[in-house]
């Protein structure tokens, strides 16, 4: 058995309080996810990702399958067991990866040879061999291999790559169907396997997104997520896919929008009705110094803080808002220590992950329902 979803709330904007059931954790919904590429949240060790809440990660299959390589992991028992997270995890295609490296790749309608940015050593990804890397991982979730879709992009080009992502997709479900149980460490999962989400592409065109969509719902995928967005379109664009998309998913599913966005860009399409996200954005700006914080963004390399006695935000509750000021924070980036990656990006987790406390608890209470639902966690108000 795969995973389960319920909702037990929805907001007349369309926001669903829920939970999905995952070998390795029940996650509260709406989620955000921070990003592991290489098997680590950049500076932030598991145990701190584990006391801010953090209830599922995203592994990257591309930079794993190239580094360390997938069958060592599967030898030593999985990613979860070689990066030591005891919480649920998500491993993407590959698919957006192989997209970045338009200049080191070729696509064919049986998958795509590309060059790796490492060594430029050749390497050809198939749906097939995407779900076989994935499969050794052993994620809790895995994600179809897709074409994404540039922007902008002519309407034919579009299109060619939604034929592909749909041809790709079938072929993503039918392998993972017939291996899915070759992954022995989840009989003791209370029986529960990986799951496979299909991936809706289409570009910026309302019609493709909408016959990808219900293609795939065709399909029958465990859950379904919206790609090929924050690509470089206007936000009232991402919007306007996101909403045209999501009433065309099943009720009874999560719903992921991949790779978006800013806080309160996660607020509104969690409030929409979207179930799971995930970015970067966190832990890369902060390691450039970019704070969010209840009083907007701030760039805490400015000369102002150089003497700032404040916490980085006064409304936060975090580990590092209790401890450290400004000025330190400062301090830390222009001095170049290591620290200063660590300290900002905590803060910044906590922040996202705190947005979706909050709106996981203003589901909750218009709605009565019991405070078991949803665990307490300390985190910073974003009111």
């Amino acid at each position: 058995m795969g995973l389960t979803f319920q909702t037990s709330a929805i907001s007349p904007s369309g926001g669903r309080r829920g939970q999905i059931d995952l070998p390795h954790r029940t996650v509260q919904t709406p989620v955000f996810m921070p990003v592991g590429t290489l098997g680590t949240v950049k500076a932030v060790p598991q145990d701190l990702l584990e006391s801010l809440g953090a209830e599922i990660i995203l592994g990257n299959t591309y930079h794993l399958y190239l580094r360390p390589g997938h069958e060592p992991v599967r030898r030593m028992g999985g990613l979860h067991k070689f990066i030591s997270w005891p919480r649920a995890m998500l491993t993407d295609s590959g698919g957006f990866q192989v997209f970045s490296l338009s200049a080191l790749r070729k696509v064919t309608d049986e998958g795509v040879r590309f060059r790796s940015h490492l060594d430029g050593s050749s390497h050809f990804f198939t749906p097939e061999h995407s779900m076989n890397v994935q499969i050794a991982l052993g994620a809790d979730i895995m994600m179809a291999f897709d074409e994404c879709t540039e922007y902008p992009a002519e309407r034919s080009r579009a299109q060619e790559s939604l034929r592909l992502t749909l041809a790709w997709a079938r072929r993503s479900l039918e392998h993972f169907s017939a291996h899915c149980h070759e992954v022995p460490w989840y009989e003791e999962r209370n029986g529960r396997r990986q799951s496979l989400f299909g991936i809706v592409q289409g570009g910026m065109y309302r019609d493709l997104r909408k016959e990808s969509a219900e293609r795939l719902v065709e399909m029958d995928f465990d859950g379904y997520a919206i790609g090929g967005l924050s690509v470089g379109e206007p936000r009232d664009l991402t919007l306007e896919m996101i909403s045209e998309v999501l009433p065309l998913l099943p009720a009874d599913k999560p719903r992921y929008v991949m790779g978006v966005g800013y806080p309160d860009e996660i607020e509104q399409y969690a409030k929409l009705g979207v179930d799971m996200m995930d970015c970067v954005l966190p832990t890369r700006a902060a390691r450039h110094g970019l704070l969010f914080t209840s009083e907007g963004r701030i760039n805490i390399k400015g000369k102002k803080y150089a003497e700032d006695q404040g916490p980085p935000d006064p409304a936060c509750q975090c580990m590092v808002c209790r401890r450290y000021t400004r000025a330190y924070l400062r301090h830390l980036m222009h001095s170049g220590e290591a620290l200063s990656g660590t300290l900002n990006s905590i803060h910044n987790l906590a922040y996202y992950l705190g947005i979706m406390q909050r709106v996981r608890n203003e589901l909750q209470s218009k709605n009565d329902l019991p405070a078991s639902s949803a665990p307490v966690v300390d985190m910073p108000s974003t009111a």
